[in-house]
């Protein structure tokens, strides 16, 4: 359906009122020339998240931690990724260049799980897409099988349920949305699909961009620090800036993008609580298997090499513990700051 004047100002307006309630995190993909495929996040959060990273190689036996009933799989694919309280991951990319990022959307609503289907639990949603896909084709299929329940629980030290959307990107630029609206999954899957925030949920969010793209980025955006005014921010300068064959050009480029719809250090909103500082940022370079990692409380970027790391069956669990409020300071390729280390326990139920 093709939305006319009058009907995208009216969802626009609703979709304002609305975007003030969710958590800030922001995800954008770049798709630019000579195959280069760039997809950014901000991970806002109102307190430390207890982030660090890790190097998860194939060959590892998991379960959904979802009770007696939980799927059951061995990773296909290494991966290195960013955890949420060492519970759960919340942002990576693997081996074949496939990238997964969990965000806040308080609208999701999960199924009511019985126990007797296989069980997923929420904590560990990215590492089963990277543990098992190249593309977000092959994902995307397997996703709409509906291979699991999805089990939420609560977020680790509140009295809330996580509520959380999944998105997917490949080397292709392929991208996927993954919701769960009034219990069921809705996947929204296009390469068009570049930018994901937070409330309102996906289909609003479009609708309220195309209010904006009839304004036009040039003449004026939305500024304020709310999902769909990030959502606006980042759609128009995704695609605004330059088209390079210079790698180090092009990533400077989406960090700035990134950076732009990040809340600073320190700000709060005190009529919307959820509203919070952005953590940290990461910049995933599908192309050159590269996996950038930036604290907003330390001076430097520094980047995972996946290319040269070992993802062999056997091979060591490896963490790189980034201290409290993600304030140890790397520099550089970080991967022989990487530590062998027990892996860590996956919430569940």
């Amino acid at each position: 359906m093709k939305l006319n004047r009058p009907m995208i100002s009216l969802i626009a307006a609703a979709c304002l009122l609305q975007a003030g309630i969710a958590d800030a995190c922001t995800r954008v993909v770049y798709l630019g020339t000579n195959d280069q495929i760039i997809t950014a996040r901000s991970m806002d959060w109102k307190v430390d998240v207890g982030t660090n990273l890790w190097v998860m190689p194939r060959g590892i036996q998991r379960s959904g931690e979802a009770g007696p009933n939980s799927i059951q799989w061995t990773a296909k694919y290494g991966s290195v990724i960013a955890t949420g309280y060492d519970v759960s991951t919340t942002d990576g990319m693997n081996e074949a260049g496939l990238v997964a990022n969990i965000l806040w959307l308080v609208e999701s609503e999960y199924p009511e799980y019985d126990g007797k289907t296989p069980g997923l639990a929420i904590s560990l949603w990215a590492q089963w897409v990277l543990d098992n896909f190249a593309t977000v084709n092959e994902a995307v299929a397997a996703l709409e099988q509906e291979p699991f329940t999805l089990v939420t629980d609560s977020v680790p030290g509140e009295d809330r349920l996580a509520t959380l959307h999944l998105s997917i990107s490949d080397s292709t630029g392929d991208s996927a949305i993954v919701e769960y609206i009034d219990g069921k999954q809705v996947i929204h899957h296009s390469r068009d699909y570049q930018v994901m925030t937070n409330s309102p949920i996906f289909d609003k969010q479009l609708a309220l961009n195309e209010y904006w793209k009839e304004i036009g980025g040039t003449v004026m955006l939305p500024g304020t620090n709310r999902a769909a005014d990030r959502f606006a921010r980042a759609s128009f300068y995704v695609n605004a800036i330059p088209k390079t064959e210079d790698a180090v050009e092009t990533l400077a480029s989406v960090f700035g993008v990134i950076r732009n719809a990040s809340v600073p250090f320190g700000i709060t909103t005190p009529d919307q609580p959820n509203i919070s500082s952005t953590r940290w940022r990461t910049v995933a370079d599908h192309k050159r298997k590269l996996y950038f990692f930036e604290s907003a409380l330390t001076p430097n970027t520094f980047w995972v090499d996946l290319k040269t790391l070992d993802f062999a069956e056997g091979a060591k669990v490896m963490k790189l513990d980034l201290g409290p409020n993600q304030i140890h300071t790397f520099s550089g390729v970080a991967n022989d700051q990487f530590k062998e280390a027990e892996p860590f326990r996956f919430l569940g139920l």
